[in-house]
């Protein structure tokens, strides 16, 4: 009698677990899967697009729970990449990024929030050039299964707009005062 009690409340265990666990993965940033990316407008006449080239991150995620969901990135400000070198060296200065004094930039998720089938509002904490700020990313999951290699992947883009002042820097002009922030990840379960 004790051994199917003990029987039955394990696998009443091994259930109740399996229903509401969020999955822990790696953002895949060697298979370049994962994308830290921004525009600016110059001037008001075109578009300014970058990337930051050196970052690593992780997220739990789960479908049946979204709002369980947590995600961490730590991105190198120095890998700051706009396809021009003088820029991006100006980039790096203390006028904007202050790699020096701040080597690293990070977002740390503080709530998610379920807004569709697909799509929900990650709220979090955005550390950039020394200054620590609270931004929502609209956020869409793509996807998730099975790889060609034997591990499981889920990938997500999400957007934000951030205020340069908000952070410490100036843009060039009226028009060039907001960035948009675009991150695109594919991440391998652990």
């Amino acid at each position: 009698m004790l051994k199917k009690t003990l029987a039955g409340l394990t696998l009443g265990v091994a259930m109740f677990a399996g229903q509401a666990m969020a999955a822990d993965y790696q953002i895949d940033k060697e298979g370049q899967h994962a994308f830290v990316t921004f525009k600016i407008s110059h001037l008001g006449y075109s578009w300014i697009y970058g990337t930051f080239k050196d970052f690593d991150g992780s997220f739990s995620f789960d479908a049946a729970k979204p709002e369980a969901s947590k995600v961490k990135v730590d991105l190198k400000t120095a890998s700051v990449d706009t396809n021009h070198a003088e820029r991006d060296k100006h980039l790096r200065s203390a006028e904007y990024l202050n790699v020096e004094k701040n080597p690293t930039a990070s977002f740390e998720s503080t709530a998610v929030k379920s807004t569709g089938k697909d799509t929900a509002d990650i709220t979090g904490n955005l550390t950039l050039n020394g200054v620590t700020k609270p931004v929502v990313i609209k956020a869409k999951f793509l996807g998730e299964g099975k790889d060609p290699w034997g591990g499981y992947r889920a990938g997500f883009e999400g957007d934000t707009t951030l205020k340069l002042e908000d952070f410490g820097m100036k843009g060039p002009g009226p028009a060039s005062q907001e960035l948009e922030l675009i991150i695109s990840f594919e991440g391998v379960r652990k």
